[in-house]
């Protein structure tokens, strides 16, 4: 039956959306596996880059509950648990009206969370942590498969980690490249005027699958995973006991979306979206991914398991040194900086993906002085 309801979930909901949001294949897979894993997906980036809109077109191409709200530091409780009801209340009881309020939703997404006043992230801790919605001698238990959240910044206030550490994957969404323009314009307007497809998928039918992934054998790769996660902590990730835990469903949701009933090395991709800055990107990416690259053997891996094409570090020095040497020939327009900052951004990204060391430390920085001076 989790054979069944993977095979809808991929041709119905993700196969889709792929085609439909050029370049956001990485986050769509994430929603997936967010999804059957039962945990939580932070998406981090500028405005306009359809974080919001991946999230709702997701949801509402399942069958289920979805609630949606945009927060700021003077949102209230009742604008996302519901109101108090007035009728009981005069009867000397306390309780909520929740039709159509979170503690009814399966798929809830919070835009810009970390706006939110004490009051509401108290709340929110149980509701991540335990499925659990109290006021006074209420409680409620939550039918919630996943919250989705998003935003430009990252918290910087220390009471707001607690929450931030609730989600165990952190995707930054940045915007598309300047060769993905045209595709993207086709693409959107076919989106602004299409509606949402049928499917036959529904939000039970999540919830059967993320009942199968405690079925799923982790003792092949519990192994390589118990080692990584001393690396990860050693690249100042504050990666604690409890995620290491935790993050253990993501590898098994992994597996689970392959077809897989053993998960294997190729699952350890999931650990690429565990970082807590967004400079610990890169060198937890490449950590990564080099131990991907000891086991591309393995059959049926997810499609993010996948690696990028060999990078050429010569070549990349050569064309920053073209950069480098327009830069100084004059004094570029405002069109032409920006053409060369998008240039040298790629140039970082594709510096990431160098194998050596030292090769990939020296890019970098050259990447980073060049990116400073376009301003």
């Amino acid at each position: 039956m989790s054979e069944e309801f993977v095979k809808r979930l991929r041709q119905e909901v993700v196969d889709p959306l792929k085609s439909r949001f050029v370049g956001r294949d990485e986050v769509i897979d994430l929603i997936a596996l967010a999804l059957v894993a039962g945990e939580h997906l932070f998406l981090h980036g500028p405005p306009g880059t359809a974080k919001s809109a991946l999230i709702r077109q997701f949801a509402t191409s399942v069958h289920g509950h979805y609630f949606e709200y945009m927060l700021t530091r003077f949102s209230e409780p009742n604008e996302i648990f519901g109101p108090i009801d007035l009728v009981r209340l005069r009867e000397g009881t306390v309780a909520t009206v929740t039709s159509g309020m979170l503690p009814e939703a399966e798929f809830v997404f919070l835009d810009e969370l970390f706006n939110a006043n004490s009051a509401i992230l108290n709340n929110l801790l149980t509701v991540l942590n335990e499925r659990v919605y109290r006021r006074g001698i209420e409680t409620h238990r939550l039918p919630m498969l996943s919250l989705f959240s998003a935003s430009n910044h990252l918290p910087e206030d220390e009471a707001l980690q607690a929450l931030f550490d609730r989600f165990l994957l952190r995707c930054h969404v940045g915007p598309l490249r300047r060769e993905a323009m045209p595709q993207l314009l086709t693409a959107g307007w076919a989106l602004e005027q299409a509606k949402v497809a049928e499917t036959s998928l529904s939000a039970g039918n999540l919830r059967e699958l993320s009942r199968r992934v405690y079925a799923v054998d982790l003792t092949q790769v519990s192994p390589s995973y118990a080692e990584v996660v001393f690396k990860i902590r050693d690249l100042g990730i504050a990666y604690s006991d409890r995620r290491a835990v935790k993050v253990m469903k993501l590898l098994a949701a992994s597996a689970l979306l392959c077809g897989r009933e053993q998960a294997t090395a190729s699952d350890l991709w999931v650990l690429r979206y565990v970082w807590d800055r967004e400079e610990q990107i890169d060198s937890l990416t490449a950590l990564i991914n080099g131990i991907l690259e000891q086991h591309q053997e393995d059959l049926q891996k997810h499609p993010l398991a996948a690696l990028p094409q060999q990078v050429d570090g010569e070549e990349i020095a050569r064309q920053l040194d073209a950069l480098d040497q327009e830069l100084k020939d004059g004094k570029p327009t405002l069109t032409v900086l920006a053409r060369l900052r998008e240039r040298a951004t790629e140039l970082a990204d594709k510096s990431a993906w160098i194998k050596d060391q030292a090769g990939r430390k020296h890019l970098l920085q050259r990447t980073s002085q060049l990116l400073e001076r376009l301003g």
